[in-house]
């Protein structure tokens, strides 16, 4: 009687991971998914061949998921050595708003014979009714818990304000931040850059320096009472030599903003403009406004303060569409050609946020009036919105760095910051863009004269709109004035790029030399 022939084991099936931790949820670490897939992938006889990880991404959308989009994008060009993905659960895979968009990227994944498997729970991902009907309902859970968690998030703001505490943003000129307990009882001022450490304090606005609001004084008397305009005080203020609170020069448009915000008679007011959900920036009427009346010791007189609100309105509101169209025409024949600055500069004549609350766009107030000014207006628009994230970049790594124990100041003058007094950084966002072939390239402005010690190139992923991934240049190994780099780069280059600012902020950590002995 022959033996029976013993059992042949079965192939090593290849997989690759994905990962995803949340802004919102930061329990649900890499490290924690990864276990669990490793797990999963043991009990199945599955080797792990590749990973990708999208860590403090949101999972509203694919945007700013770079590991995600690259995954898709893998798969759709055949590109894979791995035979099904492993994710954690089907809100790792994204808690998009669209229920929809969701079962889209699992479809192409297994349109190209790849499956993916939800590791941690307790159906299997098989195609039968029972699955398809669980996975819907959980895919819609998902989106509904990002739903639930903004409007929560959004009320507890809303409280915060009314209760006369700010919500972000710098204090602006003549004003400072100031750090209080949960008794009231203030801790000091807040740099510019610098975040509270205790999640229990909270930040009032308090009069800056004398000077500054004696400044703050002097423009709305020029404005209301001297009938000045706002670019003779912003050429006033630059000839006396004064700067803004950011160290630069007066502009009609900085001078605007302080005799239209509310926060300098004491007023808090949130919810000017809205982003939820990742969708768009809608600019919400004065009925959606949340304020809080009287929060914060008023700097300039209420009255005075509405008397320069009522002139800025009727001047605005006074004009017909044709009437501010051929006020631009005015400009246009003036100096040959049309921008924002121009508008801003000139004298009687609404700001351009005017028309572009009035016509949608300034590029739609042209067309109107047949201007072609033949400038790809998205790359001006890609730079104003790159110029307004990089101090909320710089004000992070400023606040990480000092819940590391590190000291990081920023100097206005320079925009370097100095670490433990010791290292010199430049923080340097880099737009995407395309070549005429369809390739992506960056390219990063080394600061020559200023000579930092290291410069953070921050990529910007193909919509300019999240960060892709880093480059950590050291002023040694730099030679170029500015460094063209591709999505690829080689070794020599890309050995000083990573996914997270880790590595830079444990460069930065303070240690106990007792703790390394």
């Amino acid at each position: 009687m022959k033996e029976s022939e013993p059992a042949q084991p079965q192939p090593v099936v290849r997989a690759s991971a994905y990962v995803r931790m949340s802004t919102e949820h930061q329990q649900y670490s890499t490290n924690n998914q990864m276990d669990v897939i490793r797990e999963y992938a043991l009990q199945r006889n599955m080797e792990i061949v590749r990973t990708y990880s999208d860590e403090g991404k949101s999972g509203l959308n694919i945007q700013g998921r770079d590991s995600l989009g690259r995954m898709i994008r893998d798969v759709e060009n055949g590109s894979t050595d791995f035979a099904c993905i492993l994710v954690y659960d089907v809100s790792r895979w994204g808690r998009f708003q669209d229920a929809d968009e969701s079962a889209y990227y699992e479809y192409i994944c297994r349109r190209a014979g790849i499956a993916v498997h939800y590791c941690a729970e307790q159906f299997e991902n098989d195609g039968s009714p029972v699955s398809t009907i669980v996975k819907s309902v959980k895919r819609a859970m998902a989106g509904e818990y990002s739903r639930e968690l903004s409007s929560k998030v959004f009320q507890g703001a809303c409280r915060l304000i009314q209760l006369g505490y700010k919500q972000g943003g710098t204090a602006g000129y003549g004003l400072r931040r100031m750090l209080v307990d949960q008794s009231g009882q203030h801790k000091g001022m807040l740099d510019l850059g610098q975040q509270k450490s205790i999640q229990t304090d909270r930040v009032i606005l308090v009069p800056g320096p004398d000077e500054e609001v004696e400044a703050v004084r002097w423009i709305y008397e020029q404005f209301v009472h001297a009938q000045k305009n706002e670019a003779e005080i912003a050429r006033a203020l630059n000839e006396l030599g004064t700067l803004t609170d950011f160290g630069r020069p007066w502009t009609r448009g900085t001078v605007h903003e302080i005799l239209t915000n509310e926060k300098y008679i004491g007023n808090n007011v949130y919810h000017r403009t809205s982003f939820k959900l990742k969708r768009k920036h809608v600019e919400n009427p004065p009925e959606m406004w949340v304020r809080a009346e009287r929060a914060f010791a008023p700097i300039v007189e209420p009255n005075v303060f509405f008397m320069a609100h009522g002139i800025i309105l009727a001047r605005s509101h006074k004009l017909t569409d044709d009437e501010m169209l051929e006020k631009l025409r005015d400009v246009l024949k003036e100096h040959g050609r049309i921008s924002g600055i121009l508008i801003d500069e000139a004298e009687n004549l609404p700001s351009s946020a005017a028309f572009r609350h009035r016509f949608g766009s300034l590029v739609s107030a042209y067309r109107l009036i047949g201007y072609d000014p033949q400038i790809d207006y998205r790359f001006i628009e890609i730079n104003r919105k790159l110029r307004q994230q990089h101090p909320e970049l710089v004000a992070s790594v400023i606040g990480q760095l000092t819940s590391l124990g590190a000291s990081a100041v920023l100097d206005e003058k320079t925009g370097l910051l100095s670490i433990n007094e010791e290292l010199y950084v430049s923080v340097v966002l880099c737009r995407h863009q395309s070549t005429a072939a369809g390739s992506s390239r960056w390219v990063v402005r080394l600061d020559e004269s200023l000579k930092p010690d290291l410069t953070i190139a921050v990529r910007m992923d193909a919509a300019n709109e999240r960060i892709r991934d880093f480059y950590l240049l050291p002023a040694l190994d730099m030679t170029w004035e500015n460094l063209r780099i591709a999505e690829a780069n080689g070794v020599y280059l890309d050995a000083y790029r990573f996914d997270t600012l880790d590595y830079f902020f444990a460069m930065a950590e303070r240690v106990f030399v007792e703790d390394l002995l």
